[in-house]
């Protein structure tokens, strides 16, 4: 995919609201210094070029009854189009599941989990996961502390 052409105006527009997706059209066009009608058209310009692709509340698993988070390394025996893609739409559909990557190396996918207890992780590997024949063999790790990180389009550090 092809950089999209942004100019400072989007990319200002992008930075703020990845800081704070929560601020109103009129906050952002003040903060920005553009007129509310300038600001709402670029932000609509920006989803509908799919720069902005959706907007989320992160929510406090622990505090929800889910404190355990884990990461859940699966590999495949085969990767067939088809089978690859399936697991994956089911890895998705799974209840608890936060993230799926699929990813390149050893580890085929990389699930992000959030469960109440050790007996729930486990039912997730062996109720969801190992019970697709192209799963080869998993291994869980567990998240301990989980930071977001500065972005894309955070200034670099000196």
């Amino acid at each position: 995919m092809a950089k999209a052409q942004l100019d400072e105006v989007d990319l200002e527009i992008l930075a703020a609201l990845s800081a704070r997706a929560d601020l109103t059209n009129k906050a952002l066009a003040q903060r920005l210094g553009l007129a509310e009608s300038t600001c709402a058209h670029r932000v609509r310009g920006l989803r509908d070029r799919g720069i902005i692709r959706d907007t989320r509340v992160r929510l406090d698993a622990a505090a929800l009854g889910y404190p355990l988070e884990a990461i859940i390394k699966v590999r495949l025996a085969n990767h067939t189009g088809e089978k690859v893609n399936a697991l994956f739409d089911a890895l998705v559909a799974t209840p608890c599941v936060l993230q799926v990557f699929h990813v390149a190396g050893v580890d085929d996918f990389l699930v992000h989990v959030a469960v109440q207890d050790a007996a729930a992780l486990r039912d997730i590997v062996l109720e969801h996961i190992t019970v697709h024949p192209v799963v080869r063999g998993t291994e869980t790790q567990l998240v301990f502390e989980l930071r977001g990180g500065r972005g894309v389009l955070a200034e670099p550090t000196k």
